[in-house]
């Protein structure tokens, strides 16, 4: 039952908008050349290293627990020419995570890690490190989630780019425009396909999709908001607000429905053109239908043989529960209210989101390639500054070393 509503709800609306939708794709639908070129990063100034070498030293070092620097760890990654190396690479970077040393990682570091991934086809080898990120320390910025969801995009990997998407939501990385427009195309996308979805891919899909639209304040954003706490209210009612909140950036506070509802409340109110996807719409209604059909009792056995703590139903989700009756009255309400003052869009979800991609997307992203050209220089400004550190402590140690042997011979 975790698909079946928005199996059926994401299809009906979406006919009327396919060639509209097509005839979009053929023009804009990815970053552009510009963003995703690797000019910038590629200027650096090069530091040929052999990988074989350093990979002997990291060893060395290990086997003696000294400790490894981060410009070794940054110099492997860096140095990868292979699809066999980023293989290595992933080995030494989870050593090196694992290690006295894992806070220093580079952030240019796990920047390179991905581009090289994407490099040499080893976007799968991205996406491992990405999930497993406290194992591989890898936490990317949003230029980097970018470059890897666009690169699942470009395939029609819609599945794959929510996956990133969702270890944006995980990390609250939604700071920068390109990064929620992207991500809200990312979702519209896979839910257009029809997914068989868990609650808790439910619940994930719904939390990106309400903080990716918490900071788009347009009709696309705002019927991400609609269907994001729908979709976390569907998994609230059925498993309680412990498995909302558990492990997610999200409030513990329940009435997800309830906000969701507030979303309308504010489209109904607003005196501009903000507008309502009917498809959300239907879905939000489908979602009101089925839980108030299912018993209670249904819910709560569902509930505690999946739950390993053999944890009952709290008090808050019977109180929650109870006031379905009077969120479908104020949704049918407030329907109403919108269909009257024209402020529901016939147009699917990824029809709308393709248009805030046409509308929005080419206007930030010069200036976040501007920022991620400052950051490279940044980068490199950081890593002279750690080479020069390396180069001075080597050069003591080894007056140091000479002083010994000038010392022992004097004897």
């Amino acid at each position: 039952m975790a698909a079946s509503t928005l199996q059926r709800f994401l299809l009906p609306v979406r006919t009327a908008s396919k060639c509209a939708a097509s005839n979009f794709t053929a023009r804009r639908c990815l970053l552009s050349a510009a963003y995703t070129d690797t000019k910038v990063w590629e200027q650096r100034e090069s530091d040929p290293q052999s990988l074989a070498e350093l990979a002997s030293l990291m060893d060395r070092s290990y086997e003696r627990k000294f400790p490894v620097s981060s410009l070794t760890i940054s110099r492997f990654v860096d140095n990868i020419s292979s699809s066999e190396e980023v293989d290595q690479a992933e080995y030494y970077l989870y050593k090196f995570r694992h290690s006295p040393n894992c806070w220093y990682i580079r952030d240019w570091t796990v920047h390179s890690w991905f581009r090289q991934c994407l490099k040499y086809g080893a976007r799968d080898k991205a996406l491992y490190t990405l999930k497993n990120k406290v194992q591989f320390g890898m936490f990317p910025d949003e230029f980097t989630f970018n470059l890897l969801i666009d690169s699942y995009l470009k395939d029609g990997d819609y599945k794959g780019a929510c996956s990133v998407v969702e270890e944006v939501m995980l990390q609250e990385a939604f700071d920068q425009p390109t990064t929620q427009i992207l991500s809200l195309h990312a979702l519209s996308k896979y839910l257009a396909v029809k997914p068989d979805l868990s609650w808790q891919e439910e619940r994930n899909m719904g939390a990106a999709l309400m903080l990716a639209g918490l900071k788009q304040e347009n009709s696309a954003g705002l019927s991400a908001q609609l269907l994001g706490h729908a979709l976390i209210g569907k998994v609230e009612i059925a498993r309680g607000i412990h498995a909302v909140f558990r492990q997610m950036p999200l409030i513990w506070t329940p009435g997800y429905l309830g906000r969701s509802l507030a979303v309308m409340e504010r489209v109904c109110s607003d005196a501009g053109d903000l507008k309502l996807s009917k498809e959300v719409l239907d879905y939000v209604q489908k979602v009101l239908q089925e839980l108030s059909s299912t018993p209670a009792s249904k819910t709560e056995e569902e509930n505690n043989t999946e739950n390993e703590a053999g944890d009952s139903i709290d008090e808050e989700y019977e109180l929650e529960r109870a006031k379905l009756p009077q969120y479908t009255a104020k949704f049918k309400e407030l329907s109403e209210q919108l269909q009257a003052q024209g402020k529901v869009d016939s147009g699917s979800l990824e029809a709308l989101m393709s248009r805030l991609v046409q509308e929005k997307l080419s206007i930030n992203e010069e200036s976040e390639v501007a920022q991620y050209q400052k950051r490279v220089q940044e980068w490199e400004a950081e890593r002279r500054q750690l080479v020069q550190r390396e180069k001075e402590m080597r050069e003591k140690a080894q007056q140091e070393r000479l002083a010994r042997q000038a010392a022992r011979a004097a004897r």
